[in-house]
């Protein structure tokens, strides 16, 4: 479905802003004047503040988990663990090519709200789904699901969200494209080297 170009510079606009000073510090005249749109064509499009978040966590993650199934599904005949590397290296690049909102949604799931419950039995849950089924799949039969790979699993997920929740570590050195990038490859190519040690210590 094409998206409408106006309501989509109003979500872009959130989304900046979001990220720059949290949902509750965003008032809906704030994204209006950064859209540079009336503030009654939110209330069109969105109905209310909290719509407009609905909306563009609904957009986000809808593509987000679009982004993980194409890589399993165009992935299918290599080995599990590649599989999982190719799914890890679709996280990373949504990730970063949506840094601003994937910074204020990862800060949003640190905070008991009712934005972190409906996430968790929606779309997290089926995140959680992926990743946990493709990473115990490298594991030999007998070590499957016991305490260690659970704990290994921890990790990987910690991996998978820190740049997101340390955002800050990084705002100095991830500033344009070219640079988001890089960051994205290098850190790529540290989770690769994890598992690899990881599957070299578990078979």
């Amino acid at each position: 479905m094409k998206k409408n170009p106006t309501k989509q510079k109003v979500v872009d606009a959130a989304s900046i802003l979001f990220f720059q000073n949290g949902f509750h510090g965003t008032s809906v005249r704030d994204i209006a004047d950064k859209a540079t749109v009336n503030v009654s064509l939110i209330s069109y499009y969105f109905k209310s503040k909290q719509g407009l978040l609905e909306h563009a966590v609904t957009q986000y993650y809808e593509a987000y988990l679009k982004a993980i199934e194409t890589a399993m599904l165009n992935n299918e005949s290599i080995s599990p663990l590649e599989r999982l590397k190719k799914m890890i290296e679709a996280i990373i690049h949504y990730k970063q090519s949506n840094h601003q909102f994937s910074c204020f949604i990862h800060r949003e799931l640190s905070l008991d709200s009712v934005f972190v419950r409906e996430m968790t039995v929606t779309y997290l849950a089926k995140e959680n789904y992926f990743i946990s089924n493709s990473f115990y799949a490298i594991f030999p039969k007998q070590k499957k699901n016991n305490l260690d790979s659970q704990f290994l699993l921890m990790q990987l997920k910690g991996m998978l969200i820190t740049p997101y929740i340390l955002q800050n570590e990084w705002k100095n050195q991830v500033v344009g494209t070219d640079s988001h990038n890089q960051f994205a490859k290098n850190y790529i190519r540290t989770i690769e080297n994890w598992l690899d040690y990881v599957v070299t210590q578990n078979n």
